[in-house]
Parts: C-alpha cells; structure tokens; sequence
C-alpha cells in the first residue's frame, strides 16, 4: 500500500492502477473505525485499485470548537486502511484541496440540504461537503465511490450532486455498523465518557422504539411519530436536536406512515452531537398493521 499527500501524486499513482479494473474510493475524515473498514472492504470486493482519503474538512464544520475536537490520528488511519484493504491512502494538508485564493464552491439546494441536518447545521455544512466530494471526486476520477447509511442525509445529497454534474460515478451506500449494544459506529464516539456513551444509545434505542410503534399500529402519522421519538430521546438521556420521520428520496416530512419510511434523529450527549437513522417499510393499513426495518437497505441517496 501506498500513501500520499499532494494531488500530483494522487493523481499519478491512480493513472497508473487505474488499466487494471475499476477504480473505487471511500473518502473519510480519519479516526477510521469498523464502520470505514466495511466501506473498504466492500471497495475491495468490488474494485482493482480502492483508494481512501483521511482529510478532516475545515468548511463542513459549523462550529470551530467541533473542528478543533474533531479525532485525528492518520498513522494509525493508515494502518487500518492497509488492513481492511487499500491500495492508496491520500492524506492531504488543507492547502492542496483548498488552494491560496480560493473561491468556489459546489452547491446543492432545496430540500435535501435545507432540511435535518441542514437545518440545525446550516446551509454551509452540505455546501462544505458538496465541494470538498467533488473536489475529491475530481481529482480520483473513481468509478465508484462508497458512503456509509448512518449519513443518510449525505448520502443522498452526494448522489444527486454527482448526478446533476453529471460525474461518471456510482454512489454507493452501504449499511450502517453498530456496536453489539445497537450503538451506531462514529469517529466523535471517541469523545464519550463511559456515562455518556450509556446515554448515547439513547438514540438507536428511539429509532427501535418508535420502529416497533409504527409496526404495531400505535403510531401511524408522522408527527405523532417524531413526537414520541423526541421524548424517547429525551428520556435517554440525550439532548434531542429533531427526531423526523420522512421520505427517504426526499426527505419531505411524512404524512401517514405506509410505504418506505426513514426516521433520523440527532442529538448531543455532553459536548458530543450524534446522529443515526432507521429505515422502514410499511404496508398499508389492515387491521393488524406489519412493518420490517430494514437496516441493510441504503436510503437512496452520511463523522
């Protein structure tokens, strides 16, 4: 495995895997853990040349604070890249995907980026993602590229901004990793004291909830479902941001709960925010009302 820092360097290793079959990248912000060897993996199963970035995006932070307590830790990055099975691992400083002078940036607009996360981050959160995936994405010109559940909101921001640039990549999303206890796999659970992290599981422990609610019939709106899902969180001992139950193509608030339902929560727990997500699948109404989660099944569409 290799490993380098500059664009020209990425660029030329790449050139030269690139005859060999497929190309397939899994960009990260580092402190790579179960949930990125997974992406990996499932790179290497499909792909001739998987390549991984470690780059800790300074514009999709809304908070400075976040930004500087962010995990770093690329030596041991590396390593469990080379484990789960890269081929390249490109390990940028700021200036080379942000150049002296910089002025531009990709943008995606509307309810996709305006809703959940955007909301409650800002516009500039997925401004900053958009712009620093398309760079990247540019620069290892991939045939696919892989993006885990738990991020669904980005997963499907990514899609569409690489379909409406027309980027001949394939996105693709790939299940949720979750700890035996339900806790969903993130970088910033580093950052949990052991109370903390017993509140953490709060919100797997929500979605599951409000999961069995909807299959059962005591929930069967949105709103009332979100509602439940927020005093659950609540509960838990979290501090709720939002519990929603949407559409998962495109994220519109859901009416009814039939069809393919996503529920999305986020939260903090001390000076950590944490987000997760179900999926759903519910049949119309009968008089005793069947639904199946779905974790396995990717929102079409992301620290």
């Amino acid at each position: 495995m290799s490993t380098v820092r500059t664009t020209a360097e990425l660029r030329a290793a790449v050139a030269a895997g690139r005859g060999a079959g497929p190309v397939g990248f899994v960009p990260t912000m580092g402190a790579l853990h179960a949930g990125h060897e997974s992406l990996i993996r499932r790179a290497r199963s499909e792909c001739a040349l998987v390549v991984v970035s470690v780059f800790v995006n300074p514009t999709q932070f809304d908070d400075p604070a976040d930004l500087d307590a962010y995990p770093r830790s690329a030596e041991r990055d590396v390593a469990v890249a080379a484990a789960a099975g890269a081929d390249l691992v490109f390990l940028p400083e700021a200036g080379e995907l942000y150049p002296p002078g910089d002025a531009t940036r990709v943008v995606v607009r509307g309810p996709l980026t305006e809703s959940l996360e955007g909301a409650h981050r800002g516009a500039g959160h997925f401004d900053g993602v958009t712009t620093v995936v398309a760079r990247l994405l540019n620069l290892v010109g991939p045939d696919r590229a892989y993006f885990g559940a738990k991020d669904a909101q980005q997963a499907l921001v990514v899609r569409r901004m690489a379909r409406d640039l027309r980027l001949p990549v394939e996105i693709v999303t790939c299940p949720t990793v979750r700890d035996a206890d339900g806790l969903a796999l993130s970088s910033r659970n580093a950052r949990l004291s052991p109370a903390e992290r017993e509140r953490a599981l709060s919100l797997s422990r929500a979605l599951g909830a409000c999961a069995e609610a909807i299959a059962d019939g005591r929930l069967r709106h949105g709103a009332e479902a979100a509602d439940a899902g927020l005093r659950a969180l609540a509960a838990g001992g979290a501090e709720p941001e939002y519990f929603a139950v949407v559409d998962p193509e495109t994220l519109e608030p859901a009416g009814p709960l039939e069809g393919e339902l996503l529920l999305a929560c986020a939260a903090r727990v001390g000076d950590v925010r944490l987000i997760d997500n179900l999926s759903l699948t519910v049949p119309q109404f009968t008089d005793e009302p069947e639904a199946a989660t779905r974790e396995d099944r990717a929102p079409t569409a992301a620290t």
